[in-house]
């Protein structure tokens, strides 16, 4: 069983990448200490955490995608930490869960967060009709690459999380 590491179980690159993650966010989330079992894939991992998207989407878009990612892949983990992270980023818990149902108000995120949630319920397919109304409602096509990226970052951690049954160090979620 993998558990969560000490600083002594990682190597000295994971040590360092877990340093500049606790002076960016004041804590070393259970997930990034997980990772850090690879020092490769943590930096990469955090690599593609910090870019993906960031052209196409505002932080409260991305959110709302990996909440609906996450609950499609069932990950409590990730259902928490986003909620929260959404908090920062001004969503009420109610917004959050409507992104989670996908019945957000907002026609932007609703579509945005129906198309996260097809591709990935559906393993990289998704309706065409769901992909004109993304590009109707104004998205471009960097924005879908840009989207199944993101998809893809969130989808990491989702299963790692659910494979390892990482400690949620977050305010827990109640799962739907």
């Amino acid at each position: 069983m993998i558990t969560v590491p000490t600083i002594d179980q990682v190597d000295n690159d994971s040590k360092q990448i877990f340093e500049s993650i606790k002076k960016q966010i004041g804590m070393l989330p259970n997930v990034y200490a997980v990772t850090g079992y690879s020092s490769e894939s943590l930096a990469l991992h955090i690599n593609m955490t910090n870019k993906a998207g960031k052209g196409s989407f505002t932080n409260k878009e991305l959110e709302a995608i990996k909440l609906a990612v996450s609950q499609v892949n069932g990950c409590h983990y990730c259902l928490s930490a986003h909620t929260a992270i959404a908090k920062m980023n001004g969503f009420t818990d109610e917004d959050a869960l409507s992104f989670r149902q996908l019945t957000s108000s907002d026609d932007k995120l609703n579509i945005l967060t129906k198309l996260a949630a097809n591709i990935t319920t559906n393993r990289g397919r998704a309706t065409k009709e769901l992909i004109e109304a993304f590009f109707d409602i104004g998205y471009t096509e960097k924005a879908l690459v840009d989207l199944i990226l993101v998809i893809t970052d969130i989808t990491f951690t989702n299963y790692l999380n659910e494979i390892v049954k990482v400690p949620i160090d977050f305010p827990e979620v109640e799962l739907i």
